[in-house]
């Protein structure tokens, strides 16, 4: 008598310009039944790399990460979809993991754990606010997530069941406190984009408010302190993320 077939697992990696890390997440990936990558916009070679380590590869140019997720999406032809990005990588653990929970998982999606990185230094607590995550829904049966249409940290919809695992997803965050202050610049000038895009602009006194709230949750809710000075840093640019963004939403127009 022949058993159920087990699910097929589709890996999905997207990248712009990311030649020098993508054979490494891909290698990381391998355990997948395929491996899809969506190369947007590269000119430094991805491609070449993608070449003999991918499956399928799709390649186009895409302003917002909602629609750039969903090509890569709708290429996956398994039942479940693994999202891992570039700087991230999936260790035998955690495909170990992944291939027993998936046998008799129901339709849904599963929280991955993240052991977030800065430069070698593994950093577990004050992650949050836009800075970061400690866990995120990067496994689900396909059609399970829908991406929404921001800028920068698109909502997303997700259906069935909601599982966790245990095992973490790798993730290479910053190499050092100016890669962390680049990406402050970059998502605060994505997020004002969105916000004038709104019209909701919010309050100077309210972002600024926000500013210490968000610290507070950080540093001593979520436990940054015990970081030392990389988890003050997290919860300062958590708080200033918001104010950062009102302020280039209201004084800048590019």
């Amino acid at each position: 008598m022949t058993g159920t077939p087990a699910p097929r697992l589709s890996a999905l990696v997207v990248a712009h310009d990311e030649a020098a890390q993508l054979a490494a997440v891909l290698a990381s990936v391998r355990f997948a039944d395929e491996v899809v990558v969506v190369l947007d916009r590269c000119t430094d070679g991805s491609r070449a790399i993608a070449e003999g380590r991918a499956d399928k590869i799709v390649e186009g140019a895409w302003p917002i990460e909602g629609p750039r997720r969903h090509a890569g999406i709708d290429a996956c032809s398994g039942d479940w979809i693994l999202e891992v990005d570039a700087d991230e990588r999936a260790t035998p653990a955690l495909a170990g993991e992944i291939r027993a929970r998936l046998a008799s998982a129901p339709y849904g999606h599963f929280l991955v754990p993240v052991d977030n990185y800065v430069g070698d230094r593994l950093v577990r607590h004050g992650w949050g606010g836009s800075w970061g995550t400690s866990a995120t829904a990067r496994l689900f049966a396909k059609g399970a997530k829908t991406w929404g249409a921001q800028n920068i940290h698109p909502a997303t919809e997700l259906r069935g069941a909601r599982m966790r695992l245990v095992e973490p997803l790798v993730h290479y965050v910053d190499r050092d406190i100016s890669d962390m202050i680049r990406r402050l610049d970059r998502y605060t000038t994505a997020k004002a984009r969105d916000l004038r895009a709104s019209g909701k602009l919010g309050t100077f006194g309210g972002n600024l408010r926000r500013l210490f709230s968000r610290f507070y949750k950080c540093y001593v809710t979520r436990k940054g302190y015990r970081e030392g000075y990389y988890g003050f840093l997290i919860a300062l640019f958590a708080g200033l993320y918001p104010l950062l963004s009102h302020l280039k939403a209201r004084l800048e127009r590019q």
